[in-house]
């Protein structure tokens, strides 16, 4: 949960996120990246990758300063999954 309403993740930056994604992947090939993360910027439009988010957040702050972004892996639907068995 957010520590205030200014740290929340705003409501349709999600949606945003994924379209954004989507028009990346037709108009570059990411099929050599597969595995990597992926960070992106629902408001600025920006894609990143890494081996973590981490590492994403990383190449933000050396290009001027962290911003929100959505995470996942290049060829899943999730950036990480814990579960048992």
């Amino acid at each position: 949960m957010a520590d205030s309403e200014d740290d929340a993740w705003p409501e349709g930056f999600t949606e945003r996120a994924l379209a954004i994604w989507e028009e990346y992947q037709k108009t570059h090939d990411v099929s050599a990246l597969e595995g990597l993360a992926v960070g992106i910027d629902p408001v600025g439009g920006g894609v990143w990758f890494g081996e973590s988010a981490v590492e994403i957040v990383e190449q933000m702050n050396a290009q001027g300063g962290y911003r929100p972004f959505y995470c996942t892996r290049v060829g899943s639907d999730y950036y990480w999954i814990k579960g048992g068995h």
